[in-house]
């Protein structure tokens, strides 16, 4: 270990000490008081409230940025699976969709780096925006809730958020003790297509001042099968050979295992919280069509199949002492640590081995309410070294150091409201092979909003925000299996800069609720990987450039509530989502098409139906070296049984894409090597308590 590695590993140590000692010195800690509303505004449930990008608190119908909330009444039913794959299918979201074992969200066409998955509104200081076979390194079958805001208006988060945040909330870290002194959790599910097995759990125990957190997960499932050969006809097509439609088969080396399991202790004064957790993740799993041996794009070495083994140990505090009055409301302390370790494995020999350990921390200032005006001030900070050593150590060991200072406000009216904020971020980056650089960048957005009446919510906002280069941008060299290309970086590349504007319309009427994004990004320094027209290592050069690039599309969504008796009714919805990406060097690449989803939803007694019709279009705007993909249509049924609905049981059956449609997913890189499985028959069982 390094003298940088030793120091952070102190550092850790000495917050988590720090934690265990502090509330015993803390007196003043204490239970939250619900701060009451302003005159003329509606009082708001808490499951309503954001808490990502919003550190003083608004409401879903309230805000101006395009935010969607999976709670954990809808995670216990989800299917399982890793965070890209189970968000798919929300308004402007999509999977990259590499394997079952490694998928990242897609937001607004934009992935990898400029999307920012955090962990508790922290970084998870793994490696998964270096390449789309990386694992997240945070399970939805965690989650307790999960926030995905779209567009790049969350300043809180600094440039890595350029494109979208997902949070991903596990309550490891509690903030309240249960009121009957316990609570928990217990899902469990299995499935046809892949074999697959899930099995969570989570308790709370403990009335305070002390509150304990146990958590666990096991998730595992084998090659999962398909309706057509793997290879797409249109891949088989441009290789000027004849397609055989040979039926059915089996994504070879697609199974994967995740196991993930976590404790947190907090302390419960009368004037907030203080804790600490741990949680380590352990994942095994396949690359399909991944290969190392042909680097020409033909089938692998059988003996050679690639596997992944991830490993994270990580380790958190936070806390939040809020005030009755004075100048300042609440302040919240976050940190975490985690050291990371991604291996990959040809046949049974280590090939490349990919780590990260690092140090983040978070302290937030809230203003108290005054007059309808909420502020908050932050700083941020992060220190980690990345580094890699095998046959695809194509990026270089890079030391990274953050620093970001934001300010965020907002001021509401009866009728109309403002808000802004601005961030300034550092980046430094500093490699032994590829050099030292070092930016800056200040990113601003402003917005305005007005309800002319009470069902209608108008809003307007503009954003300008900076993205410094990430470590393969910057000093990529080297063999890309992932991506199936000879990487190169550019050093001289500057902070990529957007320019976007939102319109957003909220519109709740009698049986009726509506919402509607509209969006249009400018990029000045878009940064994008293109292909040179030479070769190395039998594999085609993409270098990195900059150019500028427009992005623009919509996201809408209608609800009808067509019957409603007590707790029964029967809910009809409809959305639609479409972006389209375009810079001066052409289109750029896995840009997804437009998607339109039709649910109906009835609640009747202690029975849920839900009947989802999805249908993606097809996609002929592409770049070089990548083919076309064909439109599909999907339907879902689910039937859920609960025997009391304040009892926390629910017991379900679904069945997935039934009509074992051909699904290829254009935001993958192996979209026309893997398509996405076919029918799948899935039971399982979720018991809150």
């Amino acid at each position: 270990m390094s003298h940088r590695s030793s120091r952070l590993a102190s550092v850790a140590r000495a917050a988590v000490l720090s934690a265990l000692i502090l509330p015993v010195a803390t007196p003043v800690l204490a239970q939250q008081t619900p701060q009451d509303p302003e005159p003329g505004e509606r009082a708001t449930r808490v499951d309503d409230i954001i808490v990502t990008g919003a550190p003083f608190g608004i409401s879903a119908e309230a805000s101006l940025i395009a935010v969607d909330v999976l709670d954990q009444e809808a995670l216990s039913t989800a299917p399982s699976g890793t965070l890209g794959d189970v968000l798919s299918g929300l308004p402007g979201v999509r999977s990259t969709a590499f394997s079952p074992g490694a998928s990242r969200p897609v937001i607004r066409g934009l992935a990898g780096p400029r999307v920012q998955v955090l962990t508790n509104g922290m970084g998870l200081i793994d490696a998964s925006s270096l390449s789309p076979d990386h694992q997240v390194a945070a399970d939805p079958g965690e989650a307790v809730r999960i926030e995905v805001l779209r567009g790049p208006q969350t300043l809180a988060y600094g440039g890595s958020a350029i494109g979208g945040v997902v949070n991903v909330m596990d309550g490891r870290i509690p903030e309240e003790a249960p009121y009957d002194g316990i609570d928990g959790r217990v899902t469990a599910q299995a499935s046809s297509v892949d074999n697959g097995r899930s099995i969570g759990a989570g308790m709370t125990i403990g009335q305070g001042p002390w509150v304990l957190t146990l958590d666990g997960l096991d998730r595992r499932s084998s090659d999962y099968d398909i309706p057509v050969p793997a290879e797409s006809r249109r891949q088989v097509e441009d290789e000027g050979e004849v397609y055989e439609d040979t039926g059915s088969t089996t994504v070879e080396n697609s199974a994967s295992r995740v196991r993930a399991f976590g404790s947190g202790l907090s302390y419960i004064g009368e004037q907030g919280f203080i804790g600490v957790s741990v949680k380590r993740t352990e994942s095994d799993y396949g690359v399909p069509g991944h290969a190392h041996e042909d680097h020409g794009g033909g089938a692998p070495d059988e003996e050679e199949d690639v596997t992944i083994g991830l490993e994270q140990t990580r380790y958190d505090l936070r806390g939040e002492w809020r005030f009755a009055d004075g100048p300042v409301d609440r302040i919240r302390l976050s940190a975490g640590y985690a050291d990371y370790t991604h291996t990959e494995f040809e046949g049974d020999e280590v090939g490349t081995v990919f780590t990260s350990e690092g140090l983040e921390g978070r302290l937030e200032v809230v203003m108290p309410r005054r007059g309808g005006w909420n502020a908050a001030y932050g700083l941020q900070g992060l220190s980690r070294d990345f580094d890699a050593a095998g046959d695809e150590a194509y990026v270089p060991p890079v030391e990274i150091t953050e620093l970001g200072v934001y300010t965020l406000h907002r001021y509401d009216r009866d009728s109309w409201g403002l808000e802004g904020g601005l961030r300034f971020d550092t980046r430094d980056l500093d490699s032994p092979v590829g050099g030292q650089r070092d930016f800056s960048n200040v990113s601003a957005s402003a917005g305005v909003y007005f309800k002319p009446v009470e069902a209608l919510f108008l809003g307007l906002s503009l954003a300008r925000n900076g993205r410094a280069p990430t470590e393969a941008e910057l000093f990529a060299e080297g063999p890309h299996i992932a991506t199936r290309a000879f990487e190169l970086g550019n050093a001289d590349l500057d902070s990529e800069k957007v320019t976007s504007i939102e319109a957003t319309v909220h519109w709740e009427q009698g049986p009726w609720t509506a919402d509607l994004h509209l969006f249009r990004a400018d990029y000045d320094g878009f940064i994008d990987l293109r292909p040179t027209g030479a070769e190395e290592d039998d594999l085609p050069v993409f270098a990195y450039v900059q150019t500028d690039a427009e992005f623009h599309g919509m996201e809408a969504r209608l609800d009808y509530q067509a019957w409603q008796s007590g707790e029964d009714g029967l809910t009809l919805g409809l959305g639609y989502d479409y972006v389209r990406g375009d810079t001066d060097l052409g289109a750029p690449a896995r840009i997804p098409p437009w998607s339109l989803n039709g649910k109906a939803e009835l609640d009747l007694g202690p029975w849920t139906t839900r009947l989802t019709v999805r249908r993606v279009g097809d996609q002929d705007r592409v770049t070089d070296f990548e083919l076309p993909t064909d439109a599909y249509t999907t339907a879902d049924l689910y039937l859920g049984w609960s025997p009391d609905r304040e009892a926390g049981l629910t017991l379900y059956v679904e069945g997935r894409n039934l009509g074992d449609a051909e699904v290829r997913e254009h935001t993958s890189f192996l979209k026309d090597l893997t398509p996405l499985p076919g029918r799948n028959l899935r039971a399982g069982m979720a018991w809150r308590f």
